[in-house]
């Protein structure tokens, strides 16, 4: 079988499984179902195939999330492009296929999101190398098709696009895209048999999708072209062209190509697939018990059926409950009917209008070096525990408005402070001035955690002036 080039697109922001997803770390990035995060789930069913190390699309300030995860597997991207701004899956995908394109003018792509979950693996595989033939030499032309891979429906979903397929077995043309239809209509496509739901899952030669954008979007492809070509290689990232991927249109690959070609096809399958795109897709994939409930963390239920409770770190009592989500984070909780799950996605654009952090930030921050917990905050001090990679490095700066108190919890800290580098070992602790140029390093094999007590008028995270960062942020980015 030809070796397969997978495009793993990471740019989402999972604003419906708010609180726990945020979009500063949405939920690809989080262990939502088992152990693994989502895009780690989906980087590890690549395992069998015959497939080249995965070119990774990200959101530019998703980087060092997206590059620390596939390093938690052992796995390196074989490219990792970073999106300036969000432009949907189109220009995505065609960027992706100039990168394919410059290692083999003849790849293969398979096209995933990465959060989505499919529990048959070795189904999903099965299904990839059935589809190869038709995408390298198939379609009407025998010049290679764009193959979908279509969810054969198991219940009348109303939140899903569906595709009709002409009559008969394994791959076969695509008829029609149709959007998300009312109830009735959604139990007659099902009833039907000739419908399936839209995976957003793909296999093309990287050059017949640039052929079919072409005809619709040629300035796409032109600027896609254009944006990899005047990358800027950034350590293991490739920072694609800010001024030609932004001047491109945003649209998504359904509406660009796949409603428009002519070798469009689609293969059904049934391998335990969900897009994990509300709190009741959760419920529905999650381990239930004899009641329906799914929960997660420090539950207790009495009397409680169909239930999704969700805890962090605090006990959740929940009592006589029935067809209810229950999310509880750090600094948010969220209570909500199941049937008006979809909704979520109105809270946070709620709170985005009243300037609200819980709606991009968790109070718990991941940052390359490591993370902080703000623990607790009041009128001119904040405290946060900070944790801290073995070798890493906070950025050397300094701030106009706070001065810091640092106690070292466990490991060894390596601290610079104006003209002075000095060594704290465990509970030893040190004081930054204010406008002191300082760093805060880890030369240490464990973890180093700290306590950070700020203190000062304004304590707000650009509060910062960056003189030197091994992570190529800017002079202003926080810290």
């Amino acid at each position: 079988m030809k070796s397969i080039t997978p495009v793993i697109l990471s740019g989402g922001s999972g604003t419906r499984l708010w609180p726990l997803s945020r979009e500063a770390h949405p939920k690809q990035f989080l262990p939502v179902i088992g152990e693994r995060s989502l895009l780690q789930a989906t980087a590890q069913r690549l395992q069998g195939l015959n497939a080249s190390a995965p070119i990774v699309v990200a959101n530019e300030s998703h980087r060092f999330l997206v590059a620390e995860q596939l390093q938690e597997l052992g796995l390196k991207a074989g490219a990792l492009l970073l999106e300036p701004v969000g432009r949907n899956t189109a220009p995505a995908i065609a960027a992706a296929a100039y990168q394919a394109m410059a290692a083999d003018e003849h790849a293969v792509l398979l096209v995933m999101p990465s959060d989505h979950a499919i529990r048959d693996i070795a189904g999903f595989q099965a299904a990839v190398a059935k589809a190869l033939p038709i995408a390298e030499k198939g379609g009407f032309d025998n010049r290679g098709a764009i193959v979908t891979f279509g969810i054969v429906p198991d219940a009348p979903e109303t939140g899903f696009g569906y595709i009709k397929a002409s009559a008969g077995e394994g791959v076969r043309a695509i008829e029609r895209f149709v959007e998300k239809p009312d109830a009735e209509t959604a139990q007659a496509y099902v009833a039907s048999g000739d419908y399936f739901w839209n995976s957003g899952m793909f296999l093309f030669k990287a050059s017949r999708y640039l052929e079919e954008l072409a005809l619709s979007h040629p300035d796409m492809v032109r600027l896609a072209k254009q944006a990899v070509d005047n990358a800027q290689i950034d350590a293991d990232f490739i920072r694609l062209d800010k001024a030609a991927f932004a001047a491109m249109a945003s649209d998504s690959i359904d509406y660009a190509v796949m409603e428009k070609t002519r070798s469009g096809f689609v293969l059904p399958i049934s391998v335990g697939w969900s897009d994990v795109g509300s709190w009741q897709a959760l419920w529905q994939v999650s381990e239930q018990d004899g009641n329906g409930n799914a929960h997660q963390g420090d539950v207790l239920a009495i009397d409680c059926r169909n239930t999704l409770a969700i805890g962090e770190k605090r006990l959740l009592a929940l009592l006589g409950l029935e067809d209810v989500v229950v999310v509880d984070t750090d600094d948010a909780i969220l209570v909500a009917h199941i049937d008006r799950v979809q909704e979520v996605k109105d809270i946070v654009a709620k709170l985005k209008a009243d300037g609200r952090p819980q709606a991009t930030w968790h109070r718990k921050v991941f940052r390359p070096w490591g993370n902080y917990d703000s623990v607790d905050a009041g009128p001119r001090f904040q405290v946060k525990l900070i944790v801290v990679k073995p070798g890493a490095q906070l950025s050397l700066h300094m701030h106009h408005y706070r001065v810091e108190h640092w106690i070292v919890v466990s490991g060894t800290a390596k601290v610079t402070c104006d003209d002075k580098v000095f060594m704290l070992a465990e509970n030893q602790s040190t004081y930054i001035p204010l406008g002191s140029v300082h760093r805060l390093e880890n030369p240490g094999n464990i973890p180093l955690e700290l306590i950070e007590v700020q203190s000062g008028s304004y304590l707000g995270e650009d509060d910062i002036v960056r003189f030197d960062d091994v992570y190529g942020r800017t002079p202003n980015a926080p810290a």
